[in-house]
């Protein structure tokens, strides 16, 4: 009776156990386990033993799971390996869970390992949002807290979260008219920020040097989904007096991609991040 939940004298703990328990599903479900935990093809007989049953009842359930999609012949009729709607319910578990506890083990660890503030935000329209922001622990604190909002155009994340986004989309959301520049580093245009994209579309991060404020640094990464797509954004960012300058291309950047990829992974992204990815 495997992952059953179990009182101390080791009896099930629903009195109506031996009513409501399907031994045929519990048993599906435990070959779909092993059949996983493998991490290669198996054959009937390998299930048979583990699970302790005939091969014909073995059989039985895997025709079954084979029938649903949840197990696939192996190149041979005689070896089986986990089939494709075993995925979507994966995908569905981490699609239900919030990205906000997804990464916030990483942007802690982020944190951590850079002793400066980390954050995570999404774009809403023509702002980026910030979901999480774990503060550093060294007394230089992010004036950007949950809720806070900048113009996507002036944020590095901003870049990244726009980067799906074709020239005259871009020039919908923000017009084509000139932009508040907050630096002299802040595109001016539409046009112009669609050029700045541009550059950084075979780029694993974006670094940043007093690009929204003068004065901060920023070392940002996209997030993505499982099919590639820039769905979130994280950085570490603070005033200059709070990085090693001259480790803003190795050490940082270094730091910030490999939490960007744990993210991902955990969201169902198999791959290196990028913004052409």
């Amino acid at each position: 009776m495997d992952n059953i939940p179990l009182d101390a004298d080791g009896t099930p703990e629903n009195k109506n156990h031996g009513v409501y328990f399907v031994p045929g599903l519990h048993r599906g479900l435990l070959a779909l386990e092993m059949v996983a935990r493998a991490q290669k093809p198996v054959s009937i007989t390998e299930i048979a033993a583990e699970l302790g049953i005939t091969r014909s009842s073995t059989f039985r359930l895997v025709y079954t799971l084979k029938y649903m999609g949840f197990l696939e012949d192996s190149g041979t009729s005689k070896l089986f390996t986990l089939g494709p709607r075993v995925l979507n319910i994966g995908f569905a578990y981490l699609a239900s869970q919030d990205i906000i506890e997804i990464a916030r083990p990483d942007l802690e660890l982020l944190r951590d390992q850079t002793s400066v503030s980390a954050h995570l935000a999404i774009r809403d329209e023509q702002n980026v949002l910030y979901l999480s922001c774990i503060q550093t622990r060294s007394g230089f604190l992010s004036n950007m807290n949950v809720g806070s909002r900048v113009p996507a155009y002036a944020s590095p994340m901003g870049w990244l979260l726009l980067s799906d986004l074709s020239s005259r989309e871009l020039t919908r959301l923000f017009g084509s008219g000139p932009l508040k520049r907050f630096t002299d580093k802040t595109p001016a245009t539409a046009a112009e920020l669609a050029a700045r994209i541009a550059q950084i579309s075979d780029q694993r991060c974006v670094i940043s040097r007093g690009i929204l404020e003068a004065g901060g640094s920023s070392i940002a990464a996209p997030v993505l989904d499982r099919d590639g797509k820039v769905v979130a954004a994280i950085d570490i960012s603070g005033p200059d007096s709070a990085f090693d300058l001259d480790a803003l291309e190795t050490r940082y950047a270094r730091e910030v991609i490999s939490a960007a990829e744990r993210i991902s992974a955990r969201l169902g992204y198999s791959g290196k991040i990028g913004i052409g990815s």
